[in-house]
């Protein structure tokens, strides 16, 4: 009895320390869905780039500095991975995102994450599709974003305009980061097809090498909710 008893001690203190769940995460300044590339044209060295692009651009200062200038001083944030229409795998769960220690952690479990091999083509329906069922696990976003990085255009699954139709209805925005080493109007592609809603935009990074700073520039003008000056960007802007 005394060892259940103090069993029961053990886990309670356990959940106290927990992590809030994101049924509890009330209001945030903005939902943002990340769809990492990892379709067959992503090797693994551009995948650690991706990820390593993102955890840099989470802990950098101006970002945590912009979270902070909001009204709820906060945003939730999760990532997922995709390649196929029906190929989508999560790499870290809703997490909320308030200073520099919770960014920090943010960061740490987008590194720490493994990749998924998939089969199956680049499907940027699929993703969108898959980001909208993300939304309402908790959290009450001033804005909603899905914002979707990649490499390639659409060949698999139905034409992404639907799916990006289907998401600006339900009044989220489709913001894109395309990576132009392999299309090198994937910009204009993304442009015409890819994104919607309000004040949506699409950054632009020559290649994976300069992803890390298209993708800290791109959070900086998502996360403070200005209107870009284009609807088309290139990453030093």
């Amino acid at each position: 009895m005394i060892r259940l008893i103090a069993l029961a001690l053990c886990a309670l203190l356990a959940l106290t320390r927990a992590p809030a769940k994101a049924e509890d995460g009330g209001p945030v300044d903005l939902e943002l869905v990340l769809a990492l590339d990892a379709s067959g044209s992503v090797d693994m060295m551009e995948w650690r780039q991706q990820a390593q692009g993102y955890a840099q651009a989470f802990t950098n200062p101006q970002v945590i500095q912009a979270i902070l200038a909001g009204r709820h001083r906060s945003i939730a944030v999760t990532m997922f991975q995709w390649s196929g229409y029906a190929l989508q795998a999560p790499m870290v769960p809703w997490t909320r995102i308030h200073d520099t220690a919770s960014a920090q952690a943010f960061a740490e479990a987008v590194v720490d994450a493994r990749r998924v091999i998939f089969g199956g083509g680049t499907s940027l329906s699929g993703a969108i599709d898959y980001g909208m069922r993300q939304f309402g696990r908790g959290f009450a976003g001033t804005r909603k974003v899905i914002d979707v990085s990649g490499d390639g255009s659409n060949n698999n699954g139905r034409p992404p305009m639907f799916a990006r139709d289907a998401a600006v209805k339900a009044g989220i925005t489709i913001n894109g980061l395309a990576i132009l080493n392999d299309e090198p109007r994937l910009d204009s592609y993304y442009l015409d097809y890819v994104i919607g809603g309000a004040n949506a935009f699409v950054m632009s990074a020559p290649d994976y090498e300069t992803f890390g700073r298209a993708i800290l520039n791109k959070l900086l003008i998502e996360i403070a909710g200005i209107p870009p000056a284009r609807p088309l960007l290139a990453a030093q802007e």
